[in-house]
């Protein structure tokens, strides 16, 4: 890291569901701060208020799936939390899907009702290494179960041992535009 610039290379794409399939296109972030960006960023490329989905991937280490419609919030999966929270790209997602699990109504009263779910929380903390985030998948595994790839296939895509660049190349087939999204890589 240079100047609290990140020399890690990434790859990133914008597939925008049309009435013909997936348009694809590669795209920078260097101008995303925030999951707000991300988002317009996808509603920019999309065709009326039609699916649009952000791939990323970071040195085959970690990869994410950003799922925008329409006006809606967006939904976020990521391969592994842990190493996606340590590049910059992807701590604006695990930093959002963090905040989001931490919003349970009375999730902070649960220990006042049971010493053991005290002892469990700690355990749960001490598997978690960068501010809460887990290692492994996190986020909306069905967030493409609509398109054909049930939320089992995509935490197999995303487990021990599993190369992002491959997963992505796999999920873009099963959504019918692998060779398009391998044209832009």
């Amino acid at each position: 890291m240079i100047l609290g610039v990140s020399l890690v290379a990434y790859f990133a794409a914008v597939l925008a569901r049309s009435e013909d399939g997936w348009d694809v296109s590669e795209t920078e972030l260097d101008d995303v701060e925030t999951l707000a960006d991300l988002a317009d960023l996808a509603r920019d490329s999309a065709q009326d208020d039609d699916s649009v989905l952000i791939f990323i991937e970071q040195e085959d280490s970690w990869f994410a799936i950003v799922r925008v419609d329409g006006e809606d919030d967006p939904r976020i999966f990521v391969s592994d939390g842990a190493a996606a929270a340590r590049s910059s790209y992807g701590s604006v997602l695990t930093d959002e899907l963090v905040d989001q699990a931490g919003e349970s109504e009375f999730g902070d009263l649960d220990h006042l009702l049971d010493e053991e779910a005290e002892t469990q929380d700690q355990e749960d903390e001490d598997a978690e290494p960068r501010g809460g985030v887990p290692v492994g998948p996190l986020g909306d595994s069905h967030l493409l179960t609509e398109f054909g790839l049930p939320s089992d296939e995509l935490l197999a895509l995303s487990g021990e041992g599993a190369v992002p660049g491959d997963a992505l190349e796999e999920i873009a087939e099963a959504l019918g535009c692998g060779e398009v999204l391998e044209a832009v890589r």
